[in-house]
């Protein structure tokens, strides 16, 4: 259904703006599926997070991975149904564990220390993690979301370590392994995604 609403929006776009070619046309239809496939995924969500009493959870765990997922980047699932699956899974399951979870304080700093030692290798390897649909061809454009990464990620990990709030801590911890884990190449191959830049090829990720 999302395929169709957005193919037919693609198709009056292209009667509007004649000069607009199949690979630009196939850019805007990929756009307007994100857009307007976020919107059920959002109502779900927040539906689902709701009924388990975590909504308040639920939208602080966007709040705190969204900027790490952004810059990292990570597979994306060829359905919509799938997408729509995973993405309830994550952000209902990490608040629902995190409430679970009581880490000693010792524990937890070791647990802080070894994610931080193993997310910055998984960024200098995988980061940004592109896809066909989406790939970053630049090296510019690739060095400067690895370095967000890199930031947000340790930013990310200090709040873990000096809140004393355990919710937001453990939110941190699951929430930036699993990220961690979403840009590797297992990852990609479990879920049969390519990394955009190796499938148009280095040709094109100049200094510019």
């Amino acid at each position: 259904m999302i395929d169709k609403i957005c193919m037919f929006l693609t198709n009056r776009i292209r009667k509007e703006m004649p000069e607009i070619d199949d690979e630009k046309a196939e850019v805007i239809n990929y756009g307007l599926q994100n857009i307007i496939g976020e919107i059920p995924k959002i109502f779900i969500v927040a539906i689902i997070a709701y009924l388990l009493g975590i909504w308040k959870e639920t939208l602080l765990t966007l709040l705190l991975i969204i900027p790490y997922k952004n810059a990292s980047g990570g597979i994306h699932l060829k359905t919509h149904l799938g997408c729509i699956l995973a993405t309830t899974t994550f952000y209902c399951a990490i608040p629902a564990l995190a409430k679970l979870i009581i880490l000693p304080i010792v524990w937890k700093y070791i647990i802080i220390v070894t994610l931080w030692l193993f997310g910055m290798y998984m960024i200098k390897l995988y980061a940004p993690a592109d896809t066909e649909n989406l790939p970053i061809l630049r090296k510019k454009d690739r060095r400067k979301q690895q370095i967000i990464s890199y930031v947000t990620f340790t930013i990310g990990l200090i709040i873990a370590g000096i809140i004393e709030y355990n919710i937001v801590s453990n939110i941190i911890i699951l929430g930036y392994f699993l990220q961690s884990l979403m840009i590797t190449k297992l990852a990609y191959r479990l879920t049969n995604n390519k990394y955009g830049y190796e499938v148009y090829g280095n040709t094109s990720t100049q200094n510019v």
